[in-house]
């Protein structure tokens, strides 16, 4: 019985250690269908990728706000259909404030309903990132 206990303890002390020589940290590949690691070159996680209006905001703008913010329209007197003007509100007209309000809020926008968090996740990186044209 003593034989046993003292071989059992053997074993689970050599099973417990490990030779970090032959260890070796295994990457996680870059692929588009692995969601832990992204290569969407717009995907606000990956902090290396910078966002620009031309590449990235411009569409989220043109399918959430021009319906109303351009020229005739319920909102043409704050028109969103340049990079110039879309780029002084978030600076100066609180842009991004009203599209991450929660649906429900007063002022959200688009007044449809809110955008999708992702998208509101962009725009928010392209101003951190320094509201870049191109």
């Amino acid at each position: 019985m003593k034989k046993t206990i003292a071989l059992t303890i053997l074993l689970a002390a050599l099973a417990s250690c490990s030779d970090s020589d032959t260890t070796q940290e295994i990457e996680t590949p870059t692929s588009p269908t692995n969601p832990t690691n992204p290569t969407n070159p717009t995907d606000p996680t990956n902090p290396t990728t910078a966002i620009t209006y031309n590449k990235d905001v411009k569409s989220i703008i043109d399918a959430n706000c021009i319906s109303c913010h351009s020229s005739g329209r319920s909102a043409s007197f704050r028109p969103l259909t340049t990079y110039a003007q879309v780029k002084a509100a978030v600076e100066n007209a609180g842009l991004l404030g009203r599209i991450q309000l929660q649906s429900g809020q007063q002022g959200l926008m688009p007044q449809g309903g809110r955008m999708a968090q992702a998208n509101i996740d962009l725009i928010v990186k392209w101003n951190t990132d320094g509201l870049k044209e191109n």
